[in-house]
């Protein structure tokens, strides 16, 4: 596996820029076009390499009587208009071996979810693209579990991946970071990212939907680049009580560059 991998046009890994992961969670078409300008003044204003991440189905939610997102046509329109007004090259997450190549003709970054990270067909699908891909720690899974994820994206012919730590079950409702992950993945041989805002969910906490602490954000996320990370995943939103999926632990997106400024910081000083 590359390290740095090469991600559409940046490259991510060791001596290179933050790469920032970021966008709302559901795509809405209200709000897709605020986020990504804001993202694309921050990526030049700040030392970081942005891409720009929503989803157009949110396939494991709580309950059946939430909504599920916007579908994949509409979705990767939405995607592809977000780029052509912007530049910022784009990702979003497959749930379904068939969604690989459509995904793949649109972005630049495909993102296996958490629950689905064992899946070995969504894995080749997903490497078939020719692509990036993110791959997101399970909550049920160990650092050290994910060097067979590695592996099978290797043999599929996958050399550009990332591997991403979003938080491991610790009883009912609740996430917990154990920083370890991210030095033990990044001994993988492959780029390693945080998911700052999905690390402080809490998994049915509000009954029939998740719940969040966005208050635990950007204390994790400092403590992620003090042990060392090459790439940040967030999601942010100027109205996160208006998003229709995890509003609750989202950023809010006015307070984004002063967090990212903290963020850097702390990077610069531990890589001297």
């Amino acid at each position: 596996m590359n390290n740095p991998a090469q991600i559409g046009p940046y490259r991510c890994g060791a001596g290179e820029n933050l790469l920032l992961i970021a966008g709302p969670c559901a795509l809405q078409a209200e709000y897709n076009q605020t986020i990504a300008d804001e993202l694309a003044r921050l990526h030049d204003r700040l030392p970081i390499n942005v891409l720009f991440k929503g989803s157009f189905d949110k396939a494991n939610r709580s309950s059946a009587n939430t909504g599920r997102g916007c579908g994949l046509e509409n979705g990767l329109e939405m995607l592809a208009n977000v780029k052509s007004q912007t530049g910022l090259p784009l990702t979003t997450d497959i749930h379904e071996t068939h969604q690989a190549e459509p995904v793949g003709n649109v972005c630049d970054l495909i993102q296996i979810p958490a629950f689905l990270s064992r899946q070995t067909d969504l894995l080749a699908a997903a490497a078939k693209t020719g692509k990036a891909i993110n791959v997101k720690k399970g909550q049920f899974m160990s650092p050290h579990d994910m060097q067979n994820v590695v592996q099978k994206l290797e043999s599929f012919g996958c050399q550009n991946g990332l591997l991403c730590e979003r938080g491991t079950f610790f009883g009912y409702g609740r996430l917990v970071n154990d920083m370890q992950s991210l030095v033990i993945m990044r001994e993988l041989g492959v780029p390693v990212c945080f998911d700052a805002t999905h690390s402080v969910q809490e998994p049915g906490g509000l009954g029939n939907s998740t719940g969040g602490n966005r208050r635990m954000v950007e204390p994790l996320a400092r403590a992620a680049a003090a042990v060392g990370i090459d790439a940040l995943f967030l999601e942010t939103h100027p109205k996160p009580e208006q998003s229709p999926s995890d509003g609750a632990n989202m950023l809010p997106l006015e307070q984004l560059e002063s967090f990212l400024v903290q963020i850097l910081k702390i990077r610069d000083t531990l890589l001297g």
